[in-house]
């Protein structure tokens, strides 16, 4: 039975991209016959100008009913005088509560054609593949909150870190999962030693691991930890399983190792269906010049492949058309250096789809 695939463009670049990575899908499609079909809807500052919403009711609708969710980006200085209600980083925020995406997934893998471009030192950057599992709808985030209160002429604000038994239960799942499918290795993070949700946490991803995964290895880290060693042995980790607020940080901070934040996918997972999106944003500068790199888009093409699809030798198909490309010395302008061959966003997605075997 054939996959629907919803594509949401969005804004700046995001027509570009995801018109790249429809491009890879088709070949794909050919090549592996998994029968696609495709749908096209709006969201963030251009759903804002037809419909006056940054995500309507249309494209959530659209979107529960696809097999998977192909997102490109949102948001532009037209659009920076709305209300905060109205902006177009809402339609991102809106589809993940609406949809129940409850994990982000976050990979950050150094190719050795690439390793250049690390902040770090080749022999510290080399062998990195981590997988960032980051739980999304829980933790502080979500918890009960006052912004803030005054007595006595004193303001104080606080909010609430709450997660609960099955919240933790879930992600573990997913992460021993996703350890399967790669190296057997999970890292649990957390701040165990200060916190009684991290407690909590450590306890319940004990049991699930020693109860229904003992084949995977697993070991636990602090954050601040994990923050130390993902700089100086990145290639340590494997799937790393962390809270809400933790693997926003950690996999910020992890985006940094690759040198290029334009060649990074990520996922948003969810019981019924999920969404697949490059982590770099609309960059208005460059919308329309057709000069956008397209690889992260692909690569969260792939993703799609792998996760909501369990297409895996399609996305490895994929992922490996991306590297030859690499190796071959192709290169869009945000990672251009002397001596490679520069090429638009339109020439690296020809380039990609020659490798495509």
């Amino acid at each position: 039975m054939g996959k629907h695939i919803v594509v949401i463009p969005g804004d700046g670049i995001g027509r570009e991209v995801t018109d790249a990575a429809v491009e890879i899908l088709k070949k794909t499609d050919e090549i592996y016959h998994l029968d696609f079909t495709y749908e096209w809807k709006d969201a963030g500052g251009t759903a804002y100008d037809k419909y006056g919403v940054p995500l309507p009711e249309e494209t959530v609708n659209a979107c529960r009913k696809g097999d998977g969710i192909l997102f490109g980006a949102v948001g532009g200085d037209q659009w920076d005088h709305l209300e905060p209600s109205l902006r177009p980083e809402k339609a991102i925020l809106g589809l993940r509560k609406s949809l129940g995406l409850y994990v982000n997934l976050r990979p950050v893998k150094i190719q050795d054609s690439m390793i250049e471009y690390s902040p770090l030192k080749p022999e510290i950057a080399r062998g990195t593949d981590i997988m960032i599992v980051r739980e999304l709808v829980g933790g502080i985030y979500f918890g009960k909150r006052c912004e803030s209160e005054i007595n006595d002429g004193v303001e104080r604000a606080w909010d609430v870190e709450s997660y609960s038994v099955p919240e933790v239960e879930r992600i573990t799942r997913f992460a021993m999962e996703a350890a399967r499918k790669r190296h057997g290795h999970v890292t649990s993070v957390d701040k165990s030693n200060v916190l009684a949700s991290s407690r909590l946490w450590r306890r319940t991803a004990v049991r699930v691991h020693d109860e229904e995964y003992p084949d995977i290895q697993l070991d636990h880290m602090y954050v601040d930890n994990c923050a130390q060693q993902f700089a100086i042995h990145p290639s340590f980790f494997d799937v790393v399983v962390t809270s809400n607020m933790f693997g926003d940080i950690l996999s910020d901070e992890a985006a940094v190792l690759s040198g290029s934040i334009g060649m990074l996918p990520s996922a948003s997972i969810g019981k019924e269906t999920s969404l697949y999106e490059p982590i770099h944003g609309s960059a208005p500068d460059i919308a329309g010049k057709g000069i956008a790199n397209p690889i992260a888009t692909i690569l969260s093409a792939a993703m799609m492949l792998r996760y909501s699809f369990n297409e895996d030798r399609a996305a490895d198909a994929i992922e490996k058309a991306v590297n030859q490309t690499l190796e071959d010395g192709y290169r869009t302008g945000d990672i251009y250096r002397e001596g490679m061959k520069k090429v638009d966003g339109e020439g690296m997605t020809e380039a990609i789809l020659q490798n495509l075997h």
